[in-house]
């Protein structure tokens, strides 16, 4: 079966991502099993490009064919903040209870209809020096002050699915890669996958 490098270190990530190809005829790694390999310049002014580096960086330092991903979080009343620094946005080491803490704090007197926001995606797969699938995926919501949810990671406990009445960190494991930006942007990429490896003679579910 193929092996794909899932080029992160977040456990959430990793469960998610595992989740949703259950069953599919892919053996995937993470990040966890390379603890020596040093941190992608994420130096790109997008997440389509940040994306596209981390999958052509680990790529090359593995020699296993990589999907990487660059999500994060973009308020309107905010300017589109933290966008590509949202993983680090209280700065570093990274820590998403600063990160959150931050956000609250910079939509002090702000009112519910103005804390409107996404959650976006993209990915990229790479393998032996170029990329060669990517897809995006976005999620429309709504900044709440107070954390609701144990579930998920990052902004997830602040981010409200208004139509649901639920955040992102109330959902359960399915209903989440159903309606999540990483869900919308995977689903694509295995549909991706599946024909990239069916035209190469290794899909074999």
């Amino acid at each position: 079966m193929p092996e794909i490098l899932l080029a992160t270190r977040n456990p959430g990530k990793v469960r998610e991502i595992r989740a949703a190809a259950v069953g599919l005829p892919l053996v995937w790694h993470s990040l966890q099993e390379f603890p020596e390999l040093p941190e992608a310049d994420e130096c790109g002014s997008s997440f389509a490009e940040n994306a596209r580096i981390k999958a052509l960086h680990y790529a090359r330092l593995t020699r296993l064919p990589t999907l990487a991903d660059d999500s994060g979080l973009e308020v309107d009343a905010l300017g589109g903040q933290p966008g590509v620094r949202s993983a680090r946005y209280a700065g570093l080491p990274r820590d998403d209870a600063a990160n959150n803490r931050k956000l609250i704090q910079m939509l002090t007197g702000v009112p519910p209809e103005r804390r409107t926001a996404r959650f976006r995606c993209a990915m990229a797969f790479a393998d032996r020096g170029r990329v060669l699938l990517e897809t995006e995926g976005t999620v429309e919501g709504q900044i709440v002050d107070q954390p609701r949810g144990a579930g998920g990671f990052g902004y997830d406990p602040h981010f409200l699915l208004p139509d649901l009445g639920r955040t992102a960190a109330e959902l359960p494991t399915e209903l989440k890669n159903l309606r999540s930006h990483r869900g919308q942007a995977l689903r694509a990429m295995l549909a991706q996958l599946e024909a990239f490896y069916r035209a190469a003679g290794q899909w074999d579910p």
